[in-house]
């Protein structure tokens, strides 16, 4: 017959611990703000070049 082997993964699951609120709200914030850093870049690096030609777009047409 054939050898069982040990799951590691049911291993690894088993060691697994609840982090704490404070730790997860820490995490939480660390990450907003990181998005909000992310989107301030591509506001001023990818969407101005598309604004600036916009706006000189319908400056020439008055």
């Amino acid at each position: 017959m054939a050898k069982k082997h040990k799951n590691p993964f049911k291993e690894l699951e088993a060691s697994l611990h609840e982090a704490p609120p404070e730790m997860k709200q820490k995490v939480m914030n660390d990450i907003a703000a990181a998005k909000l850093i992310m989107d301030m870049a591509s506001l001023f690096s990818i969407n101005l070049g598309s604004a600036l030609r916009k706006l000189f777009r319908t400056m020439g047409d008055h």
